[in-house]
């Protein structure tokens, strides 16, 4: 656990209230000498009206800020959408400052700035998926044609005992699980 100079900035984890991070997050940024960091991921889900962009927070209920504790610790837990600080037992633990580069770094590189993640989904033709939704929902099959502009997919399946190439929306298939790469070794 890493515990901070209650004088000296640091960054602290932040309960907030449910589905209602990011309204905490406006609301720290009010508060003088706070800084806050709430990343969020935005995606496309199949639905029942269809497509549509869901926008989640990367720590559901949960935001990063930075601060002063010894000059900030009430105004930070009694701001609106806030639920406290995140606490074992007596003592709140900082992050490390690191940790939370890290991620920013990845949504700078990523977005432009912005606090939110657009996901993508990446398929390869050869890729094997499995039908999610639709009639043919369970069959697996192998991507042979990717038209993102289009968000449609043409797989071959094995149907009534031939093979036989389907044209499916993106959202409606599984993606293949691909191996997360190792970490790159730290220097010490």
């Amino acid at each position: 656990m890493n515990t901070a100079n209650l004088n000296e900035p640091a960054w602290y984890c932040v309960r907030a209230q449910t589905k209602r991070e990011h309204i905490a997050a406006e609301h720290l940024r009010a508060v003088e000498g706070v800084e806050v960091f709430c990343p969020r991921l935005r995606y496309r889900k199949a639905t029942r009206r269809g497509t549509v962009w869901w926008l989640e927070p990367l720590f559901p209920g949960y935001l990063l800020a930075k601060f002063v504790m010894a000059e900030s610790d009430r105004a930070v837990t009694f701001c609106q959408g806030v639920r406290g600080l995140v606490r074992f037992g007596p003592d709140i633990p900082s992050i490390q400052e690191s940790f939370v580069e890290a991620i920013r770094r990845e949504y700078l590189a990523n977005d432009a700035g912005s606090e939110v993640l657009t996901v993508v989904p990446k398929l390869e033709n050869g890729d094997e998926v499995e039908v999610a939704h639709g009639p043919l929902a369970g069959m697996s099959g192998v991507v042979v044609a990717i038209a993102p502009a289009a968000e449609r997919v043409k797989i071959l399946l094995e149907f009534l005992g031939q093979p036989q190439v389907v044209d499916i929306d993106l959202f409606s298939i599984l993606l293949p699980q691909r191996p997360v790469p190792p970490p790159p070794a730290r220097n010490r």
